[in-house]
């Protein structure tokens, strides 16, 4: 349709009272028989149903419009477009989904039960869309028939690795189930298809976004080391497991050099000022976070190493909380890096036998 002439431009407007012994559905029919054989591609699976029907019907009962006609309905039509200035979803559910991300989950959920409107638009976008590893609880559950529509509708290779991962009895059966859906009906297959969706995300709607142990973890890392290991003390006694799970996702400054790859401490003291690095390192000095001090001044340029020790021996003995306060900083500005892509931490041994478990 690169070639054809806009429709803002095929007349100036049309003749009074020409086109007013057409009906718009009339009409209608003559602008999409117009533009289908312009090339243009016109979604009308965007319809609802009815409107399609009706619209397939009057095409059908037409047979020729002269020249002229067809001019002064496409400059009407085209009038009509440049006069239009603002156009609204129809219905709730296309209201719902403009406005997607924009109001709260549970507001949407809500609207669309009161509306009876249908979560899911194409369902099986949603489910070609999932991961396998989601989509293999739903297939093992399932009956062959059902299971072998889901098959049919995933792509070829999805489909094949989906099939792959089933034990071999399950996998003839659905592969048999296959050669039986000829005859499943379009209806069949959405509602298949809407039941499916409706697994994939049968998720309960949670307040928070992490969960309890990461939670926890956050908070502590960011108390005070007396605070902390009373809360783990606490934690010990009413729940050991939790309590483990907790000690877990604590990251703090003794953990740095078993977390912090040597090679990016350059990065990590880069966002942090150097009179909060310095008191941070000078508090850890002495004691048992000694070789953490050491660990990060090791794992700097030799220069500054040196110029920062010796502005430890200037700064002299640190107060316990601004030491603390300083360490915080350092442990944050890990977090930040983290959390941004831009470091990755060591997973602890310990961390690494339970997920092979």
């Amino acid at each position: 349709m690169s070639n054809s002439t806009p429709l803002a431009r095929i007349s100036a407007s049309p003749r009074a009272g020409a086109t007013s012994h057409l009906s718009r559905r009339q009409k209608a029919a003559i602008i999409v028989r117009f533009l289908l054989n312009e090339g243009a591609d016109v979604p009308l699976t965007d319809l609802p149903e009815p409107l399609q029907a009706q619209l397939t019907t009057q095409m059908g009962s037409m047979r020729y419009v002269d020249r002229s006609t067809l001019a002064d309905v496409v400059a009407e039509f085209a009038q009509e477009l440049e006069g239009m200035g603002l156009t609204f979803p129809r219905g709730m559910a296309g209201a719902l989904t403009a406005l997607d991300g924009r109001i709260s989950p549970q507001t949407a959920a809500r609207l669309r039960k009161e509306a009876g409107v249908r979560q899911y638009g194409d369902p099986w976008e949603l489910i070609r869309q999932a991961d396998l590893k989601d989509l293999m609880p739903i297939i093992e559950s399932e009956s062959a028939e059902v299971a072998a529509v889901m098959l049919s509708k995933l792509d070829v290779a999805r489909a094949a690795e989906l099939l792959g991962k089933l034990p071999g009895d399950k996998a003839r059966r659905i592969t048999y189930a296959v050669s039986q859906t000829g005859s499943v009906s379009p209806a069949a297959v959405d509602r298949i298809g809407l039941a499916l969706a409706a697994q994939l995300h049968d998720v309960p709607e949670t307040a928070f976004a992490q969960g309890a142990v990461e939670r926890v973890g956050a908070i502590l890392n960011s108390s005070p080391a007396a605070t902390r290991d009373d809360v783990l003390i606490g934690l010990d006694e009413t729940d050991q497991d939790f309590a483990a799970l907790v000690r877990r996702a604590i990251f703090t400054f003794v953990h740095i050099p078993e977390r912090v790859n040597a090679v990016d401490i350059p990065r990590v003291i880069r966002e942090v000022d150097q009179p909060v690095l310095v008191t941070a390192l000078a508090a850890a000095s002495a004691g048992a976070l000694a070789p953490v001090s050491e660990f990060i001044l090791e794992n700097m340029s030799k220069r500054m190493a040196e110029a920062i020790r010796e502005e430890m021996q200037e700064l002299g003995r640190v107060k316990g909380r601004d030491g603390e306060e300083a360490m915080t900083a350092v442990v944050n500005a890990v977090r930040t890096l983290e959390a941004g892509g831009e470091i990755t931490l060591i997973v602890s041994d310990e961390d690494s036998e339970e997920d092979t478990e």
